[in-house]
């Protein structure tokens, strides 16, 4: 029979745990959390110093018999919930309801390897309740804003609303930011290149306008740019200055939770969520075949911390020196970035458990998904490990009359860490052997063209989950735990939905944002949500009582929650009436929002539930039965194209058709490309005809 009793969060967990335990040992999972505040009732006693109130989360009833029962048959029992505070959380909840007394039951480990494991089993210590205490006052602080605010929105604009201290700020940064970009006005402002070679047969390169008279030049519109293109006929264009120096370019740090959010969305296509879901997997554990059985291939996937174990560093130099030589490897341990404010620092940064586990060697035994986020962990641990990459950069001045042109360009000296990981930024064609032809100074060049061009200026771009991640970071909004959820939430709820990549504001969240800063201004305040995530931290690192900091809170939001409901009337949605008549009742359909975007319903809702989708058309024939095609949305709010008699008519595209059609093969042209630059497609695999276009607002 076994002695000790283990008691993990996840089944995973307890199958790769217990592959590490001998006999004496019982491995069981307490499926999550097992006690929490009711859901039908308040649950906090605010006359008597916030008490909470905790109960048995309903269907748990038979998991905490069969640990109590497995208690009661082992000498000991101890407590291997996740890390943090929300596992801390659960080993208190877990002790309470296994009557176990208070001592050293409780164990941790940054990763799921049987050496981390057996070394936690070796230092079992008391619950940290300054941990747990920073929980309960974030729960509580939630529970006093979702149960007194929520019921007000429900009231005052409609039922199924809620509120939350941060993803109401988290919609306020959607919010604002397309205000923004509606009210952005676009300057004119025009750039000139000049294509230059070193002589007849040279190699042609491009020059941009830099200086005139020795100040910086901004060009503001087509006469200013003629008075220049006139001053410069029959000018020579001459090498005043070469300028030649190395760069050294130095590794990004590991991932953190933010990080690793915002690279797997940029370089994946994974949501925050999504990404999270995988990198749960790789850390509670992957089954690696007999030879190696289950073990967990990552670290603990919640931390804002980029610090690196020495055990783990070392580990990654001796790969380094074996698989690349001496030269990749720094003369000294790296020292990870500076540590942030905000930054809790209660982890390692996000690493592979060995850096020996090359993602080719175990690619057999991971999903696509696994394997992909996987190996871009593995990468960037690496990376962070190994030496500087160096560029030669040359840059060259060169003089037409009064203004002054430049060119530059970069050569990989040495790569470094580019050898294994290119970040977004890294992704530039460095490759190329050379940028720039060699010039003199005092040399003369032969001008090819001048190429003016008018730009506009550009609103900022919409919000994604990865800009919206390291925008909540660098505020200090939310922890590395909360990302994810609160912008599954903000969806969830309707508030936001997402088109294409981006996150837009729908007519809902914006009524309820602009509701919450005028009647609770510090609900919605980016400062006041972060100055409240530093107390939690302070509560977690014994400096503040949790019931002070709940206090502080509640005083005054609950004399404005008194104010608001008196001083706000019912707010009424506005519906958008259609000449659609409902299908069921004859009404006419009215445009509702929904979580993957907008669609048509019967405004008889609950009555009469008729829906339709609502579609829009892109003034573009189908190609096959001469009909409209519209545009529609997937479940994860991704374009396509299809005809408008849809199914009947198979036409259907992921990018978008153009009015044009192919001019060598004559099938409808589609387009391509992002912000900055569209391409004209055909789709036709035996053609392959494209061509450039300008986008709107570009001469």
């Amino acid at each position: 029979m076994a002695k000790t009793l283990v008691i993990v969060e996840s089944p995973a967990k307890a199958k790769t745990i217990s592959k590490f335990l001998g006999r004496d040992y019982l491995v069981k999972s307490s499926m999550g959390h097992v006690r929490d505040l009711p859901k039908s009732q308040f649950g906090v006693d605010i006359e008597h110093g916030f008490e909470p109130y905790y109960i048995t989360i309903r269907g748990k009833g038979e998991i905490v018999k069969e640990l109590r029962e497995a208690a009661q048959k082992t000498e000991r029992v101890l407590l291997a919930p996740d890390p943090d505070r929300e596992g801390e959380a659960i080993a208190w909840h877990l002790q309470h309801l296994l009557g176990l007394p208070d001592g050293r039951c409780r164990i941790e480990f940054n990763e799921i390897t049987r050496q981390a494991v057996l070394e936690a089993i070796k230092n079992p210590r008391p619950i940290d309740m300054d941990r747990v205490a920073a929980q309960q006052a974030r729960r509580v602080l939630d529970r006093l804003v979702g149960y007194k605010l929520s019921p007000l929105l429900w009231r005052k604009i409609k039922k199924g609303l809620s509120a939350g201290r941060v993803q109401s700020v988290a919609v306020r940064l959607i919010v604002d930011r397309e205000r923004e970009i509606a009210n952005f006005k676009p300057e004119e402002y025009w750039t000139l290149t000049a294509w230059l070679k070193t002589g007849e047969e040279g190699t042609t390169f491009a020059a941009k306008l830099h200086k005139f008279q020795g100040e910086t030049i901004n060009v503001k519109n087509k006469e200013d740019m003629d008075e220049i293109l006139a001053a410069l006929a029959g000018v020579s264009f001459q090498v005043v200055e070469v300028k030649k120096r190395e760069r050294r370019k130095n590794p990004p740090d590991p991932f953190t939770t933010s990080t690793l959010q915002q690279e797997a969305y940029r370089r994946l296509n994974f949501t925050t969520r999504r990404t999270m879901q995988v990198a749960q997997e790789l850390y509670e554990g992957i089954d690696l075949g007999p030879d190696l059985g289950r073990v967990g291939l990552v670290t603990y996937i919640r931390t804002d911390s980029t610090r690196i174990a020495q055990v783990a560093q070392q580990e990654a130099r001796e790969y380094l020196l074996k698989h690349f030589g001496p030269l990749y490897v720094p003369a000294r341990v790296r020292r990870q970035g500076e540590r942030k404010e905000h930054v809790q620092d209660a982890h390692e940064a996000i690493r592979p458990t060995s850096v020996w586990r090359e993602p080719e060697a175990i690619k057999e035994a991971l999903t696509r998904d696994q394997y992909r986020l996987y190996s871009l962990i593995w990468e960037r641990f690496l990376a962070s490990q190994m030496e500087a990459a160096l560029l030669d950069t040359v840059i060259v001045d060169i003089a037409a009359g009064e203004y002054l042109f430049r060119a530059s360009g970069s050569v990989i000296k040495f790569p470094g860490f580019l050898k294994v990981f290119k970040g977004e930024r890294e992704q530039e064609d460095w490759e190329k052997e050379e940028l720039l032809p060699e010039v003199s100074e005092g040399q003369i060049l032969t001008l090819v063209s001048l190429e003016p061009k008018q730009h506009f200026t550009q609103p900022p771009p919409r919000y994604t989950e990865a800009t919206l991640v390291k925008t909540m970071e660098e505020l200090g909004i939310g922890r590395p735990s909360t990302y994810a959820p609160t912008i599954e939430t903000i969806l969830s709820r309707g508030y936001v939905v997402r088109e294409q990549k981006h996150l837009v504001p729908t007519e809902l969240g914006c009524i309820v944002v602009d509701l919450l800063k005028e009647y609770f201004p510090d609900i919605i305040d980016v400062e006041f949500t972060a100055h409240m995530e530093a107390k939690l931290d302070e509560v977690e690192a014994g400096k503040l009582s949790w019931r002070k900091v709940v206090e502080e809170f509640y005083i005054p939001f609950s004399k404005v929650l008194e104010q608001a409901e008196a001083k706000i009337g019912i707010l009424k949605l506005p519906e958008e009436i259609t000449e659609e008549k409902c299908e069921a009742c004859g009404r006419n359909l009215v445009v509702r929002q929904g979580r993957y975007g907008k669609f048509l319903a019967c405004p008889g809702f609950p009555e009469c539930r008729f829906t339709k989708p609502l579609l829009t058309g892109i003034g573009v024939e189908c190609p096959r039965c001469g009909q409209e095609i519209v545009e529609r949305k997937s479940k994860r709010g991704r374009k396509f194209y299809t005809c408008k008699n849809y199914p009947e008519c198979d036409y259907f595209s992921w990018d978008k058709p153009a009015q044009s059609f192919c001019p060598e093969c004559g099938s409808r042209l589609v387009e391509k490309g992002g912000r900055r630059s569209l391409r004209l497609v055909c789709p036709s695999k035996d053609c392959g005809y494209q061509e450039e276009v300008r986008r709107q607002g570009e001469a």
